[in-house]
């Protein structure tokens, strides 16, 4: 009885085998949701073992950082900085390259 099921079992699996679904599609899905998987693992070290570090302002005056006060800087004043810059006169310079010494470019 065991012998005539594994020999169903066999059968029914080599039929199956054959058709592309079996042998192209199923394989593709299984690697697309196990990848999705195998990402999620990788992505969550990612974030676990990111430097996070609080800045207080303390520190950053340390460092030479001075921070302006929330009320001091908005839309309309940065707005009001960019009207008065002249923006129609100006002359693109070329930067020099790696190769050339910078002071062969800048030629005024």
């Amino acid at each position: 009885m065991d012998l005539k099921v594994f020999r169903n079992v066999v059968s029914w699996a080599q039929a199956k085998s054959k058709r592309p679904f079996f042998k192209y599609g199923l394989p593709f899905f299984i690697f697309m949701i196990g990848g999705s998987f195998g990402l999620k693992e990788f992505t969550a070290l990612r974030f676990q073992f990111s430097k996070k570090e609080v800045l207080r302002p303390e520190d950053l005056k340390h460092l030479g950082i001075t921070m302006k006060k929330p009320g001091e800087v908005t839309l309309e004043s940065e707005y009001e900085k960019i009207k008065e810059m002249d923006i129609d006169n100006w002359e693109n310079i070329r930067g020099p390259r790696p190769w050339e010494e910078p002071e062969a470019t800048v030629k005024k």
